[in-house]
């Protein structure tokens, strides 16, 4: 599967989808390794296999191994951080933000990609999550290494789409062996 039949199988009441996705994938506003990247993350946080088996197909063809790697490294870790720092952040009591997290995250030292794209791709992840501290820490992180909110923004645009696009074939596939 690719992009292309992923936006096929769109249905047509999903046509701004269609349009959103075409793009967000020919946007120039990232880099490709920052756009593939963040592509891939968006796809795995979105949990929809199709979704996932397309937009990996193609990053393979734009990504190093190791750029591959820290997308999908920066998916895995802020499924973990997201849930954890949204409790942290909207349960009442406030303890919970002063104890230590004891989660493993060595990872977001050493990535296998330049900080500013594992940054874009946690930020991308954490949108689609819902984590509003993570976002806020992501953002303000990409912010102060002087990267403009034009491309912060474009970030967030990959991770609506992407999850849009998910949520939508996912609930024509729920439909449809109703």
């Amino acid at each position: 599967m690719t992009i292309d039949t992923l936006r096929d199988a769109l249905p047509d009441y999903a046509k701004d989808l269609k349009l959103n996705l075409g793009a967000v994938v020919s946007d120039a506003t990232l880099n490709d390794q920052q756009k593939w990247g963040g592509l891939l993350a968006a796809a795995l946080a979105s949990r929809n296999a199709s979704v996932i088996q397309a937009v990996s197909a193609e990053a393979a063809t734009k990504l190093s191994p190791e750029a591959l790697n820290a997308a999908k490294a920066a998916a895995a870790i802020m499924g973990m951080n997201n849930v954890y720092y949204r409790f942290t952040h909207e349960v009442s009591d406030k303890e919970y933000g002063k104890l230590p997290a004891r989660l493993r995250m060595n990872v977001m030292a050493n990535p296998g990609a330049p900080k500013i794209d594992f940054e874009l791709w946690s930020l991308i992840v954490s949108a689609i999550n819902g984590c509003g501290l993570c976002m806020d820490s992501h953002e303000q992180t990409l912010r102060k290494h002087s990267v403009s909110q034009d491309i912060v923004q474009q970030a967030v645009r990959i991770a609506a789409v992407v999850h849009a696009v998910a949520a939508t074939l996912e609930g024509e596939q729920i439909l449809a062996a109703a």
